[in-house]
């Protein structure tokens, strides 16, 4: 333990020699700096890779990482996939960030979204998209809780998701706003062991042909996490959203669906950088004539993360109810690895409204990446295991919520 540690300190400067020995001196070690791929790349390849500015985030400089991936999941089974995320800062704002993939997958599925958030200045607006276009074969298991991986049923369809929303901030923090909401579903086919079936747990409405939802989005918003690809501790994130689906819209059916999304961020111990972070997302539909595919599912919010454990579409009803927590930790002192262990259950609704009968646990732990040190960005890469044999792997550009 070096003199300059030790002034200013008078319980220390009491202490003998003999007790300052015993002191183990990892205790203070000062913490190394953050390194993230780039640093490691860099210092491997000087000549190849050039330095780069290592200061905080400037208003307007944009951070982008870009990176193919070949991988496996429940869902898809083996895919090849080119994603990107861009993150950059206004003045006096949010971070920002754009996340963006092409995807082909073994399941022959085609998958090309974007998810921005875009915060302006002063955080005075906030702009938030889910756009989707996909030719998306996939398995679906029915309503409710009472269902076996063996009654799955094979549905083909493609389909077009826009969904955009524009918020203007209240007061700090606060935000409310209008949006424009699109699912349409197009060239739908079910077919169980080869055999075409015209409903799917006696659902009618969108398991072949068409299906359309079209509806504008009311949001309320309370967000403090500064930034969302990589939550700090003390931030919260609050979600109320109201949307009302009109036959003038375009929309098969006059429905309305509500989601209420809430997350937390906290420290367990003061001066740690590890996190526990709470996420509880519900989803219900209120109305008749929603289409088969526009119920709340499994692993169908946003960024397709609830559920990890499950397959996406596990579960499905006029409700989903979705409880999560996750301790995030560093491995190395430079944070460039990091690791996670996550609990979550969910329940949706029994056919015919919205009675709750079952809950599906699920747990796994991961791995952390630390990609762009400035942006906060990891590759996310989680093991999970649920109930009935479900277990995959998951991957992911930043933190699951």
């Amino acid at each position: 333990m070096s003199a300059g540690l030790l002034a200013g300190a008078p319980a220390a400067a009491q202490s003998t020699e003999a007790e300052r020995l015993v002191v183990p001196d990892s205790l203070h070690r000062p913490t190394p700096p953050e390194t993230d791929l780039p640093d490691v790349l860099r210092r491997a390849f000087p000549r190849l890779i050039p330095a780069r500015d290592t200061t905080p985030p400037a208003p307007g400089h944009k951070y982008i990482v870009v990176l193919p991936v070949v991988s496996y999941s429940l869902t898809t089974r083996g895919l090849v996939q080119l994603t990107s995320s861009t993150a950059f800062r206004e003045e006096d704002a949010n971070m920002s960030s754009l996340v963006a993939a092409l995807t082909y997958t073994q399941n022959r599925q085609l998958i090309l979204n974007a998810t921005p958030s875009i915060w302006t200045t002063g955080n005075r607006y906030n702009l938030v998209g889910d756009w989707r276009l996909m030719r998306y074969p996939q398995a679906t298991y029915g309503l409710g809780m009472h269902n076996r991986p063996a009654d799955a049923v094979q549905m083909n369809y493609d389909y077009l998701r826009i969904y955009q929303s524009v918020l203007r901030q209240l007061r700090p923090n606060l935000y409310a706003g209008l949006g424009y909401q699109l699912d349409y579903h197009w060239d739908i086919r079910s077919a169980r062991n080869e055999q075409p079936v015209s409903s799917v747990s006696e659902y009618r409405r969108g398991v072949r042909g068409r299906s359309v939802s079209s509806g504008l989005a009311l949001t309320a918003l309370y967000d403090s996490r500064g930034n969302a690809i990589n939550p700090p501790a003390g931030g919260s994130y609050l979600s109320l959203q109201l949307r009302p689906n009109f036959r003038q819209l375009g929309s098969d059916a006059a429905y309305q669906s509500l989601l209420v999304d809430v997350r937390k961020y906290l420290r367990l111990r003061e001066g740690s950088r590890n996190v526990l972070a709470l996420w509880s997302y519900n989803a219900f539909v209120f109305g008749n004539g929603a289409p088969y595919l526009d119920l709340p599912s499994t692993g169908w919010d946003m960024y397709n993360n609830t559920g990890r454990g499950y397959i996406q579409g596990r579960f499905r009803g006029q409700g989903l109810l979705y409880t999560e927590a996750e301790y995030r930790f560093g491995i190395t002192r430079n944070r460039l690895l990091g690791g996670v262990v996550f609990v979550n259950a969910q329940s949706a609704s029994e056919p015919g409204g919205h009675r709750f009968e079952q809950v599906a646990p699920a747990g796994g732990v991961g791995l952390r990446l630390n990609m762009n040190k400035l942006s906060r960005t990891n590759l996310t890469v989680d093991y999970g295991i649920g109930r009935q044999g479900s277990r995959g792997l998951w991957f992911n550009f930043g933190e699951v919520f």
